[in-house]
């Protein structure tokens, strides 16, 4: 619930957000599947690479090994992940809506979508939300894959992280323009336009090239071009679909001209060489700044009351904020975080209405909201990065009291992971008595027994309760 009011999303996206961070971890954690699975997608952005994003809702994975693509492996492996979940975490997957589809695609490919229902901490009645999967082995996998630690900022982060194989930064941005140009859909403009705007492209535009005509051939398709994508009959629908599909995901949705606008540059720079805007770092007010210290990638583990969140994700996007400072409102253009060496954090920032520069101390902000307005970077925007996740020590200079450490419940038994032999236990009710029956598999049928009063019980028919895990 705090989560929810520091990112502006309803408290069910944080939930899902917190699901897929642990079901990462138990995938990495499975031998058979993290050695051969590779993450890639919107959600994989989020989890991987930029923190201050969309929150994506389902998990895309290429594997290695077509022969996974099979239903009743995938639902036993799962059973497995989600017993190892509930004893480092307290997550429950009823194992009965554990469900996994193998389907053909019109190109004659196979395919296999994945469902799986969670309870979560939110604890929501009806019908328990689900997490998507989507799973294929045909995709051509140009470039190495890498090892990277999954953004997980919960109070129950593992102390070792959680760590996935996953797409490279110059394979995800290929793969994501190759989606673009095959369904034109809002989440991949808006990914192709925040992976173009971060500084990894500089050098890695012929890899990115290179990589994109390998991902067409094997798909054969032609190299996608502002021209053809204008000229697709989806190009109507992007515009209407453009809150519908990610208005949910951001606490503010920027204006769809903002990113359209914006692609003709990116395939300029891909395919002409032109160079990307380059500004410079917004200059220092006077102020003596402690140039050793350089902001963490995750505002919210610092401990801090003011609103980062909110104006690095407007940052992020382009997007003015509306600064509540010592009792007047100002709309900003926020560019970046810096400390003074006497221990003040500082936001450096442009006043949109008339372009001055100004900066506001972290500490006197009394509250800030993203707004609809979008600005031109005038200087290089240093509040995000793809940088490792990791909080500066910022509370001793702040004159705050340091953080008591917290150890998580499942530290101790992390490297190695719960012991899995034991298995889960399933709990039946009897649908006449109600006396309940813990079986080792998941079998409705009950023994012979004796209702409350010691008269035999004529039902033998079980009702699913729920599933243990030792």
């Amino acid at each position: 619930m705090d989560f929810s009011g520091k990112f502006g999303l309803t408290p069910d996206i944080i939930e899902k957000d917190y699901i897929l961070g642990w079901l990462l971890a138990g995938i990495a954690q499975s031998g058979e599947l993290g050695a051969s699975w590779v993450f890639k997608g919107g959600t994989c952005l989020k989890k991987c690479y930029f923190e201050t994003y969309r929150f994506s809702e389902d998990l895309d994975f290429t594997l290695k090994l077509a022969e996974h693509q099979n239903s009743s492996f995938l639902v036993n492996q799962f059973k497995e992940i989600a017993g190892w979940i509930y004893t480092a975490a307290g997550i429950e997957f009823p194992p009965e809506l554990i469900r996994f589809d193998v389907y053909t695609s019109p190109l004659g490919r196979t395919s296999v979508q994945g469902k799986i229902a969670y309870l979560g901490p939110l604890q929501r009645g009806g019908d328990p939300p689900r997490v998507k999967l989507d799973l294929t082995s045909n995709e051509a996998l140009v470039l190495e894959q890498c090892i990277r630690e999954v953004n997980h900022p919960y109070s129950d982060k593992p102390d070792v992280g959680i760590h996935v194989q996953c797409y490279c930064f110059e394979e995800i941005f290929a793969e994501k323009i190759r989606a673009l140009a095959e369904r034109l859909r809002p989440r991949d403009l808006y990914d192709v336009i925040h992976l173009y705007r971060h500084d990894d492209t500089r050098q890695g535009r012929a890899t990115i090239l290179s990589t994109l005509e390998a991902k067409c051939r094997y798909k054969e398709i032609s190299m996608p071009t502002i021209e053809i994508l204008e000229h697709k009959p989806e190009r109507e629908e992007l515009v209407s679909e453009w809150e519908n599909m990610l208005g949910h995901q951001v606490p503010v949705l920027p204006p769809f001209e903002q990113f359209w606008q914006e692609l003709p540059e990116v395939f300029d720079w891909l395919y002409r060489s032109a160079e990307k805007a380059a500004p410079a770092a917004i200059p220092t007010m006077g102020q003596a700044i402690d140039t050793s210290w350089h902001p963490s990638s995750v505002a919210q583990a610092w401990g801090l009351a003011q609103p980062l969140e909110v104006i690095r994700y407007a940052a992020s996007n382009r997007l003015c904020v509306d600064l509540a400072y010592q009792g007047d409102h100002r709309l900003i253009e926020p560019y970046s975080l810096r400390r003074t060496q006497d221990g003040n954090l500082l936001l450096y920032a442009v006043k949109h209405d008339t372009g001055e520069n100004r900066s506001y101390r972290v500490d006197r902000i009394e509250g800030a909201k993203a707004t609809k307005t979008p600005f031109v970077p005038r200087y290089a925007i240093e509040l995000t990065g793809t940088g490792p996740i990791s909080a500066p020590p910022t509370r001793r200079a702040l004159g705050l009291a340091p953080a008591s450490p917290r150890r998580t419940r499942h530290a101790s038994s992390w490297s190695a992971g719960p012991k899995m032999a034991s298995g889960p236990s399933y709990i039946f009710r009897c649908s006449v008595c109600g006396k309940r029956f813990t079986h080792k598999s998941y079998e409705s049928v009950l023994n012979s027994h004796k209702n409350k009063r010691g008269y035999p019980c004529p039902s033998r028919a079980g009702i699913y309760v729920t599933t243990r895990f030792k």
